[in-house]
């Protein structure tokens, strides 16, 4: 890997956790969430780590803008490599992976490092999430009515954007593996036990803005997916990789409320399609992070 490093910000030992944020081409939304993350913070409390990895754009400079913020940089435009070099940095306990468009703010961080301090401790935790469909067109947002309710979410470590860890919890694993699922892999090392859902704390995860987008989205899920049952069978700790429930949006989401059944049948004609495009060949680079776009420009159809 080549890295170039910028001068690093400086952390007291107090620093109350380490949040490393992973950012691709990210300049129209990286000063929203580093501002969401910064405002209101203590001096030292946080030591955040910006991985501006494959950038064409002015993410890193946009990043270096805010005080208190180390910033990396890789050529390679690789999530789960950017994730590895802000875990060489960072330092403090809890570690926090926050998506670089997810505007999370300090309040959150405190909650998630309150319930991860001690002993008897869960060893990850995450907050709600909520999914913000405002302004999408019709098939994205049935899509979203029936797949917010899937009982996955309640126990699971992904879609949220924001995973916290422990120092026992990252002692978990060595380093992140070359995988597009690096949530589904946090996921699959913990017991139901050992993680909790903050009621009382939620992430905005913005929906496509397009139905291309989400198939997209979709389809790069499922390849990632996919390929972490495939490479890590049999050698995972914890509760394992989690089975697919594909009758769950049926028995848990559709029939207690047959009024979704409209939105039902959206629901399975686009994960269908996407199924169908998952067993192409899968794009390699950028591509296959599968980083939706429309939801850094605004744009819908």
């Amino acid at each position: 890997m080549s890295e170039a490093r910028s001068e690093p910000a400086t952390h007291p030992a107090t620093a109350r956790a380490s949040v490393v944020v992973a950012a691709h081409d990210e300049e129209q939304v990286i000063g929203r969430t580093l501002s969401a993350l910064l405002s209101g913070s203590g001096p030292g409390e946080l030591e955040v780590v910006v991985v501006a990895n494959g950038c064409t754009d002015r993410t890193a400079d946009r990043a270096r803008q805010y005080a208190g913020v180390t910033v990396l940089e890789c050529e390679r435009p690789s999530k789960t490599e950017a994730l590895r070099a802000g875990d060489r940095v960072a330092t403090a306990f809890p570690r926090v992976y926050l998506d670089a468009d997810i505007p999370a703010t300090v309040a959150t961080v405190r909650r998630l490092c309150e319930v991860l301090d001690g002993p008897g401790r869960p060893l990850v935790a995450v907050p709600s999430r909520h999914v913000e469909v405002t302004g999408r067109p019709w098939p994205v947002r049935a899509y979203t009515a029936v797949h917010r309710r899937l009982p996955v979410f309640e126990r699971g470590l992904f879609g949220r954007g924001m995973i916290a860890l422990s120092e026992a919890g990252r002692g978990r694993f060595t380093t992140f593996p070359d995988i597009v699922a690096d949530d589904l892999f946090l996921d699959s090392l913990f017991t139901d036990e050992e993680r909790v859902q903050l009621p009382d704390v939620a992430t905005t995860v913005a929906a496509p803005m397009r139905t291309g987008d989400l198939v997209r989205r979709l389809v790069r899920v499922r390849r990632g997916n996919a390929e972490l049952r495939r490479t890590s069978r049999g050698r995972q700790p914890g509760a394992g990789v989690r089975r697919s429930d594909r009758a769950a949006w049926l028995r848990e989401v559709v029939l207690p409320r047959p009024w979704l059944a409209p939105a039902a049948v959206v629901y399975v004609a686009l994960t269908g399609w996407a199924a169908l495009q998952a067993r192409r060949v899968p794009p390699s680079g950028a591509a296959a992070w599968g980083r939706d776009a429309s939801t850094r420009t605004g744009v819908a159809r």
